[in-house]
């Protein structure tokens, strides 16, 4: 049975023509519209299946790569329309509408006791921090709100109880109920059809299997982590369904800008100013690290711009290893202030007649 020949749209067709071409056959071949009309009411069912599979991505996925129809259709309590009772009225603010309908054909309540596992769904959140917390390592806590399993039901959604008769269905094993005109039947929910019921809906998280709670959670941060890292903290996502795996919560690390350093790769970044007696003469002078102060060498003749590289003061690396950290000189011009200071530096440009700007000469 091929669903995309039955509703009549493309292989590669998108969610939204999927939806179109559902309400479109089922307006037509809707058993109400078509009472006693078998031909109708089968092709109906068969647009039910097909629409079920195919909005869904994971069966759909399934029924794409070859796997057939996905057995969670197949267990499912179908909706059944039985007859019409004219005694109801079909108007008012009891009437329901196609929507309603829909509603009930393709998403029948899960029967009592049945379920597959279904993992809970991952959390995400974020945290800021500084370039040295980040370079450190730190431990933080963060808070969230998430679904964990009921502790009254132990995340079942129901609680055993002693063994009678299916009072939602007089032990007939079946619910009837009219929309409008239109009388319709499924397997009962609370006793899956059997008529005895033996389980009771959890008071406690009202059927769910899951509670909400908000907690705190211990969040490490290795040294060396950089700004848009994402770190997994496994089984702090919401429960799972039907002993499903619970999720995972991932953080992601977002690190301020620093006043003096720039991280790139592995290596820190800073520009150090040097004066101009430093940069002629060379000089040793005490420089910023996120370590601490640091000496730095500034050889004779160093040019603006010049980068010196100390080892291992950078980031943190996953072997234990470290980057470097590297300053870029920028030359600061003496203030001139007195007429002996301006003598120095002619009397020091006719001594060095360099011409500095040879290179831009044709």
């Amino acid at each position: 049975m091929d669903f995309y020949l039955i509703l009549g749209i493309a292989p590669d067709a998108s969610t939204s023509d999927i939806k179109r071409a559902y309400r479109r056959l089922a307006r037509r071949y809707h058993p109400g519209i078509n009472p006693g009309d078998r031909a109708a009411e089968e092709m109906f069912r068969r647009i039910a299946e097909a629409y079920e599979t195919l909005v869904d991505p994971g069966r759909r996925q399934q029924y794409d790569g070859g796997g057939g129809i996905p057995a969670s259709l197949g267990e499912r309590s179908p909706l059944e329309f039985t007859e019409f009772d004219f005694s109801a009225s079909a108007y008012g603010p009891q009437a329901a509408t196609f929507t309603e309908l829909f509603a009930d054909v393709l998403h029948p309540v899960a029967e009592s006791g049945q379920g597959h596992a279904e993992r809970g769904a991952d959390l995400h959140a974020s945290l800021t921090l500084d370039l040295g917390e980040a370079m450190r390592g730190i431990a933080r806590q963060l808070v969230v709100t998430r679904e964990v399993a009921c502790s009254a039901c132990e995340g079942a959604g129901r609680r055993r109880v002693a063994e009678g008769e299916c009072r939602q269905c007089r032990a007939t094993g079946r619910i009837r109920w009219a929309r409008g005109h239109m009388v319709f039947a499924r397997s009962c929910p609370a006793c899956g059809g059997s008529g005895r019921q033996r389980w009771q809906r959890c008071a406690g998280c009202a059927g769910q299997g899951r509670t909400v709670r908000t907690e705190a959670v211990d969040v490490d941060v290795p040294p060396g982590t950089a700004g848009g890292v994402r770190l997994r903290v496994p089984g702090h996502g919401h429960a799972g369904r039907n002993g499903g795996q619970t999720g995972d919560l991932y953080v992601t690390v977002h690190v301020r800008p620093h006043a003096l350093f720039t991280r790139e790769g592995d290596d820190l970044f800073c520009t150090i100013p040097v004066s101009l007696h430093e940069a002629v003469l060379g000089a040793r002078i005490e420089a910023p690290s996120l370590d601490g102060p640091v000496r730095l060498r500034i050889p004779p003749g160093t040019q603006a711009g010049r980068r010196l590289r100390v080892s291992g003061r950078g980031a943190p690396t996953s072997g234990g290893a470290r980057g470097d950290l590297v300053f870029e000189v920028r030359i600061v011009l003496p203030s001139v202030i007195d007429e002996r200071s301006r003598e120095l530096m002619r009397e020091f440009g006719a001594r060095n007649p360099e011409d500095v700007r040879k290179e831009m000469k044709a």
